[in-house]
């Protein structure tokens, strides 16, 4: 059996971006939730996939087929916007800035990209959910550096020499 802080210590050894996935949410607004578990499964079709932890309060409004959702990618200094959506909390967007995605999911303001999604397909993935998305649009700023996360904490890119 493999350790569980070992585990988690060599899987910090692999620096990844930070995003806030978000959705339309309910009748009490849009929600949404830090996820660092993202990567491009395809090119054609235009595919990524985000993990969320079964335990994730608003998980549900992920989970529908055709649901829209957003994968809002943190520029470096947005690391308290991260903060605020990550762990047990509300997961509720109010006092963020966003605008309304190609979805309906919120795109979040001052973010390095956003992809606006549809759930494509959903896997189970042990204590989390693998959820596939289907890229309906993007929008990218070039001159904003992306938030990176290693060894649990955020860090800066810089450029070699």
């Amino acid at each position: 059996m493999v350790d569980q802080l070992a585990f988690r210590s060599a899987l910090g050894c692999f620096a990844s971006g930070v995003t806030v996935v978000t959705a339309p949410g309910d009748g009490r607004g849009p929600v949404g939730v830090t996820v660092s578990a993202f990567c491009s499964l395809s090119l054609d079709p235009p595919l990524i996939l985000v993990c969320l932890d079964n335990r994730t309060g608003c998980i549900d409004h992920f989970l529908d087929s055709g649901a829209g959702f957003s994968v809002n990618v943190l520029a470096a200094d947005q690391g308290a916007l991260s903060d605020a959506f990550a762990g047990p909390q509300s997961f509720d967007l109010h006092g963020h800035g966003y605008s309304e995605g190609a979805t309906g999911a919120p795109v979040l303001d001052g973010v390095a990209a956003a992809l606006s999604c549809q759930t494509h397909t959903i896997h189970d993935g042990g204590d989390h959910r693998i959820v596939v998305g289907r890229v309906v649009d993007v929008q990218v700023t070039r001159e904003r550096a992306p938030l990176v996360y290693f060894q649990s904490s955020y860090r800066e890119l810089s450029e070699r020499p």
